[in-house]
């Protein structure tokens, strides 16, 4: 069996190949593929970016793919960044800027008032017709400053409080049990085992 990952974020494959251990199966990622063309994110929902992806990546490379898309809702601002998380403090922005302006925008909100939860929406397509999507969410609170060296993205300033931690401060072990990417891929990985992919 062979899958494609559909992500260039070196963060992410590490992650996704990690929660997948032990499925049986090849995994690709985009880097194995000449000229792969560039998936713009246009969607207006991360389920939409996440099937947008899997089916590109399927109908490319001819072979079943795993695609997500992930962000962070936070109570106080309606849900935002929501979609656009990657690029919450504008393009080409880095993880810092995104953390920088939550954390400014929060910055007259009482704890209470912090609660956010990440989101992961997985699309795996068996092939571009044929795609199911799963979710996996983790509740938590914005940080009131970065805590942690480990992790990326938001991960310094999410809170988890039945850890007492932010997931920048747990290991990649210790967040890889709890995650919202974890939840989604997990239950991507049963329904493969299960065989969907199966011809």
């Amino acid at each position: 069996m062979k899958i494609v990952l559909a992500t260039n974020n070196l963060h992410k494959i590490e992650e996704i190949k990690s929660i997948l251990v032990g499925l049986e199966a090849d995994i690709f990622t985009l880097e194995d593929f000449r000229e792969f063309p560039q998936v713009e994110e246009t969607g207006e929902t991360l389920r939409d970016n996440a099937i947008l992806k899997a089916q590109a990546v399927s109908r490319f490379s001819g072979l079943p793919s795993l695609a997500d898309d992930s962000g962070l809702e936070v109570d106080a601002l309606d849900g935002a960044p929501g979609v656009r998380s990657s690029r919450f403090a504008g393009e080409h922005c880095s993880y810092a800027d995104n953390n920088r302006k939550l954390l400014a925008l929060l910055r007259d909100v009482p704890w209470e008032g912090r609660q956010a939860k990440f989101v992961c929406t997985v699309a795996l397509a068996k092939n571009p017709g044929r795609i199911v999507t799963l979710r996996g969410e983790l509740q938590g609170f914005i940080a009131l400053e970065e805590k942690g060296e480990n992790g990326f993205g938001y991960d310094p300033v999410f809170y988890v409080p039945e850890l007492k931690k932010t997931l920048a401060q747990l290991t990649s072990e210790e967040k890889n049990k709890i995650s919202h990417r974890y939840k989604a891929f997990d239950r991507a990985r049963e329904l493969i085992r299960k065989g969907f992919l199966d011809d």
